[in-house]
């Protein structure tokens, strides 16, 4: 409602005389009244007001605890993936330590089985090479005898 309206809309001094009496009396009560409050309010001392500040201190240690928590966290963060680049590095060694010794352990039943062949060989009597010779010797020192 702009100023022309209200305008238009207030009751005029010739309607107001048409009124009846106790209307036309609450009425002028009613304007004197917000009159003298008008005039009250403007003419009251006024305080100027300082703008309001905020409170640092709350928002720095707000900030702080932030800060302190994010540390946590983080440092948290750091040491769980320590622990699994350390425990992969560890299965790394167990299982390098493991191939190093089924590769001792295979050389080993090589060489084992490398030995029990040249036993058999050389635990034999006679060689298979001079076995004619040896058959026949058996049987002259067995005709000798």
């Amino acid at each position: 409602m702009n100023r022309n309206e209200r305008e238009k809309s207030a009751i005029e001094p010739e309607e107001l005389e048409t009124l009846e009496p106790e209307l036309r009396e609450a009425l002028g009560n009613f304007k004197l009244s917000v009159e003298a409050w008008s005039e009250a309010m403007m003419s009251r001392p006024r305080e100027a007001k300082a703008p309001v500040r905020a409170n640092w201190s709350a928002v720095v240690k707000w900030a702080l605890g932030c800060v302190v928590f994010a540390g946590t966290v983080s440092g948290g963060v750091y040491q769980n993936h320590r622990q699994l680049e350390a425990a992969k590095v560890e299965a790394t060694r167990v299982a390098e330590q493991q191939r190093e010794m089924e590769a001792a352990k295979l050389a080993k039943l090589d060489e084992e089985d490398l030995m029990a062949n040249v036993d058999s060989d050389v635990a034999r009597q006679v060689p298979s090479a001079l076995e004619p010779l040896a058959t026949l010797m058996t049987e002259d020192e067995a005709q000798g005898n």
